[in-house]
């Protein structure tokens, strides 16, 4: 019986070793179309004015093996940068089909960010956090975005819970170092459930890490009028715009194609 047992463990570790040769034979020769038909020939073209080109790189690729999930997702992306959402996704939906670990997170971004699909968002992000953890996408964790998402469904205690645990998380781990971008939507969520001295502390937090930061300055100037506090609101306001003006704003990854929620706009 022993011995069986000796022959069932080699036969197992024998088996798993030809699945791991069997994926790195796969992922190698993936890599290289990736570099063949990605790197060398959709890279060579502008996807704003050589879209044609740059899909057709692409497509080439795929025709060599449709599993092959970087494609996919070059294919999506211009799409969702042109606001062509519906096109967009359903290249990303291949490409979480067959490397969801890497991609399936990055589509939930788009979702909430770029295609403002906030309730597939939150299903998308929650199914990302029981599968790989509360990780990043973009900079922030997956519980950010779902936070975000239910500040734009109304449902401002959600995302109040959410914005609070990443702040205090962000506080403990990275030493107290804090995230301009977070700490303005915690501010927010207590704005919008009229908890003004609260989000003024959060937007002076935001404004002692980014001192030009246009959109904390123009809600810690709503903040303070809600409470009736009128000195210095006309000069906060006079400031955020100039900032705007000179470009100190929300500043985050795709910020340049997308408008993020509650980013104050000024006429120039």
């Amino acid at each position: 019986m022993k011995n069986f047992n000796i022959l069932i463990l080699l036969f197992s570790i024998n088996g798993i070793g030809q699945i791991l040769e069997k994926a790195e034979i796969k992922k190698n020769k993936q890599d290289s179309l990736i570099n063949l038909f990605a790197s060398n020939c959709a890279s060579n073209y502008n996807y704003n004015y050589e879209m044609e080109e740059w899909q057709n790189c692409l497509d080439e690729g795929l025709k060599k093996d449709s599993t092959v999930a970087k494609f996919w997702q070059m294919k999506a992306m211009p799409y969702f940068k042109s606001r062509k959402y519906e096109i967009g996704m359903q290249y990303i939906d291949k490409a979480v089909l067959y490397d969801p670990k890497e991609w399936q997170p990055y589509r939930a971004f788009i979702k909430c960010i770029f295609a403002k699909t906030y309730r597939e968002a939150i299903i998308d992000f929650e199914d990302c956090v029981k599968k790989f953890g509360n990780n990043y996408v973009m900079d922030h964790t997956y519980n950010f975005y779902i936070g975000l998402s239910y500040l734009q469904l109304n449902e401002y205690e959600k995302a109040e819970k959410l914005f609070k645990e990443y702040n205090d998380d962000l506080y403990r781990k990275r030493d107290k170092l804090e995230h301009p971008t977070a700490l303005f939507y915690y501010g927010i969520a207590l704005y919008e459930q009229k908890k003004y001295k609260e989000a003024i502390v959060e937007f002076d937090k935001a404004l002692k890490i980014y001192t030009n930061y246009s959109d904390a300055k123009c809600y810690k100037a709503y903040s303070l009028n809600r409470l009736g506090i009128k000195e210095n609101i006309n000069k906060l306001f006079d400031e955020a715009e100039q900032d705007f003006k000179k470009g100190y704003k929300i500043s985050e990854y795709n910020s340049a194609y997308e408008t993020y929620p509650y980013q104050v706009k000024w006429e120039q």
